[in-house]
């Protein structure tokens, strides 16, 4: 110190930390009721500046009362300017914190918009707040006087060594950036794979794609393996689709009414049923003529996916209803089998049994 310390100085310093924690909590009240108001509107950007303010303004206004506090001491140079590069790297800690969690949220909602479900790519979300919080920590690393290149060089030369022993890592790495960036498979795309394996992408990160099965199952695929795979895409490159209904009516049908009834079957699922495509043009092919049914194939349109268990189902109760209505009939599948009577075969000896003999015959009754 640089003089004796007195009461008054004691006092002094005490009120202006006692401002700093009141001042940290009367901001904390207002900025809690400020986001409560930003919630109410539109724009996104007003909640995004509250955010940043709840954390950062009540530690600066600390930070600050505690730097009054610390000049109205009797401290020596040193001390102070070490009291005061700490606060400062504090202030600087936490608006780092608050950077990276302010951007990563908004890299998430803006994956979650574009998928349109409740999925996340949580890949580019730890990228950027790693790459945040590394830059924040040299930054206050050299505030502080300390300097960063010899740690730059260190993490340059032990940075290759980490490579070799994480090759699997980064390889999952860059194939799930390479899988994002290329948009072959976003969050909320309905997948299936070769081996068999379909749901919808819940989450890709920095190892592996989490796909949701309609079990609410959860499947774990490595990035890399996902990315040299032969997979369908079923909301690529746009999420309407088509699914196909096999129909067959008896050979004593008349095929255009069978059409027309089939067609205003399908106008009226399409029209009321939840997930179907309400402007899907109806679609009835003939295709076969079978051994006890002509074929033919009925073309519905689904909004995605999911949807078709629940349209087909709709469908195929509203056309039996009204197939049975209007007359048609719908055969079962039937075979003609032939039975040759006759002996046996001449080749294979016949079993005698004593009742063969002529002796051992009843006599004829009289």
């Amino acid at each position: 110190m640089t003089g004796d310390l007195t009461l008054h100085d004691g006092i002094t310093a005490g009120i202006a930390v006692v401002a700093g924690l009141l001042a940290a909590v009367l901001l904390r009240v207002i900025l809690r009721w400020l986001a409560e108001r930003a919630l109410r509107t539109r724009w996104i950007g007003d909640d995004i500046i509250v955010d940043i303010l709840r954390t950062l303004a009540p530690c600066a206004a600390v930070a600050a009362g505690v730097a009054v506090g610390a000049a109205a001491l009797p401290l020596n140079h040193q001390v102070r300017h070490t009291v005061n590069q700490t606060l400062v790297a504090v202030v600087m800690l936490s608006a780092t914190f608050t950077a990276a969690r302010v951007i990563s949220g908004l890299i998430r909602t803006v994956t979650q918009s574009r998928s349109g479900v409740a999925g996340q790519a949580t890949i580019f979300v730890n990228i950027t707040r790693i790459t945040v919080l590394a830059m924040g920590f040299l930054v206050i690393l050299e505030t502080l006087g300390i300097s960063i290149a010899p740690l730059l060089t260190a993490l340059g030369v032990g940075g290759l060594a980490i490579a070799l022993a994480m090759r699997d890592t980064l390889a999952n790495l860059f194939a799930g950036v390479h899988i994002l960036v290329s948009k072959t498979v976003q969050p909320g795309d309905y997948i299936r794979l070769s081996s068999g394996e379909e749901g919808y992408v819940v989450d890709i990160n920095w190892r592996n794609t989490v796909v949701e099965q309609l079990s609410n199952n959860l499947v774990i695929i490595p990035n890399a393996q996902l990315a040299g795979t032969n997979m369908t895409n079923f909301s690529r490159p746009e999420q309407p689709l088509t699914v196909t209904v096999q129909v067959g009516v008896g050979y004593d049908s008349d095929l255009e009414h069978v059409e027309k009834v089939t067609n205003e079957v399908v106008a009226s699922v399409m029209r009321d049923v939840d997930g179907a495509v309400p402007d899907h043009e109806p679609a009835v092919r003939f295709h076969t003529f079978g051994d006890s049914r002509i074929g033919f194939t009925v073309i519905l349109g689904v909004g995605e996916y999911s949807d078709k268990y629940r349209i087909k189902h709709e469908f195929i109760k509203r056309l039996h209803q009204r197939y049975r209505a209007e007359g048609i009939r719908i055969p079962a599948p039937a075979r003609t089998v032939s039975l040759q009577g006759g002996d046996a075969d001449p080749l294979i000896p016949h079993p005698r049994t004593p009742c063969d003999t002529a002796a051992d015959r009843p006599a004829p009754r009289r």
